[in-house]
């Protein structure tokens, strides 16, 4: 019989077959998982691990929150900058009732751009009101459209805006192309001078967003010089020619630019010009929609022919659908006039505070090398929208 002692060897075991998220009996839980030394972060928990929904969400809000407070911390000093500027503004057009308060607030831009050393704090503050400032701007503009005024014209009246517009803007463009004007400058002239001024060269620009704010400005700049000198020709021409008050207050609001010219060539008129003057201006800026609307087809179109990998612009614009919107709202007669009159004041002010953030990009060593093409385009759509609008409103007269 063998008598040797067996002896017997420690069971070992492979810790690294363990389970590596024991349960805690106390919290009823998985514990804290381990980390892990190869990533040197904690290691994803298994698919079976319990989590706290609680806790993702405060997570989730946590992160929204952070950014939210970068971001406001990022724009806030440009557009505290834009609203002294749009105080300022309002300040001088008290002194100039005359003067929009859009080139009062274009000009003090400009004007500290060139004279001041503006701090890069403030430019992520002046591209947001540029660009959203802007666009809101234009969904309040649709508030002052009523239907009821625009259908009260007339279908003769209503096809000579269509008219107005369109061979405006057709117009305008061809003759930029053959003055070799590049197709942004002379999309944003021809819509600007055919639509309603600054403000539809601010919906183009939102819809195309154009690399070179230089043309935007250059484009404000030459509706706020023509217009200005239209609200003393337009009443002189008016009685030179032999035209009726209304005659004279329908041509006024077909051939000039911005809404503020036109109350004050209407005025200049007298008797009823200055109603129907008004009624033919909101008529054009009703053209505003489908306009843009084009506009961002045609965009569509020659992105994807070129580059289909590029982010392409809305067919209808989200801002464009807000003033169509704006503009039903109104149609109703729901809207009380104190409603009016507040959004009025906050569609201007949003306009303003763009218009001075465009200023501050405008740089007069770039201004001047705009050349004098530009000037005479903008030249040749004031007579060719104001020639089209005298005839109309002859022919339907």
């Amino acid at each position: 019989m063998d008598t040797t002692e067996t002896t017997t060897t420690p069971a070992t075991f492979d810790t690294s077959l363990s389970d590596p998220l024991p349960s805690d009996p106390l919290r009823g839980q998985v514990s804290d998982p381990p980390s892990d030394p190869l990533r040197g972060q904690v290691s994803d928990p298994p698919s079976g691990a319990v989590t706290d929904p609680r806790a993702d969400s405060v997570s989730r809000r946590t992160t929204f929150t952070d950014a939210g407070y970068r971001w406001f911390r990022a724009v806030a000093p440009g557009l505290g900058a834009c609203a002294a500027a749009v105080l300022a503004a309002m300040g001088i057009g008290w002194f100039v009732p005359t003067v929009s308060l859009l080139l009062i607030a274009i000009v003090l831009g400009a004007v500290l751009r060139n004279v001041v050393r503006l701090p890069a704090v403030l430019d992520p503050g002046f591209r947001f009101a540029a660009r959203t400032l802007l666009r809101a701007g234009v969904v309040l503009l649709g508030l002052q459209l009523l239907l009821g005024d625009i259908l009260g014209l007339g279908a003769g009246m209503i096809l000579v805006v269509v008219g107005i517009v369109g061979i405006g803007i057709l117009g305008t463009l061809l003759l930029g192309k053959w003055m070799g004007i590049s197709p942004t400058q002379r999309l944003l002239i021809a819509c600007g001078f055919s639509i309603c001024g600054a403000a539809a060269v601010a919906a183009v620009d939102g819809v195309i967003e154009t690399e070179d704010e230089q043309e935007v400005v250059t484009a404000i700049a030459l509706v706020v010089i023509f217009g200005t000198l239209m609200i003393p020709f337009i009443p002189f021409a008016a009685g030179f020619l032999g035209l009726s008050d209304q005659q004279g207050g329908m041509w006024a609001g077909g051939s000039i630019h911005e809404v503020a010219q036109v109350v004050a060539a209407g005025g200049a008129i007298g008797g009823a010009a200055l109603g129907v003057a008004v009624i033919v201006k909101l008529a054009r800026i009703l053209m505003l929609a489908p306009v843009m609307a084009v506009v961002s087809m045609r965009c569509r179109r020659s992105m994807s022919q070129t580059d289909s990998t590029s982010r392409r612009p809305p067919i209808m614009p989200l801002f464009v659908l807000g003033f169509i919107v704006m503009m039903l709202i109104r149609s109703t007669g729901l809207v009380p006039s104190a409603v009016l009159t507040i959004a009025g004041a906050g569609q201007t002010s949003l306009l303003a505070a763009a218009m001075f953030a465009l200023g501050t990009g405008v740089h007069l060593k770039s201004l001047r090398a705009v050349g004098f093409k530009p000037f005479v385009l903008a030249a040749a759509s004031t007579v060719l929208v104001a020639a089209t609008s005298l005839t109309g409103i002859l022919l339907v007269s």
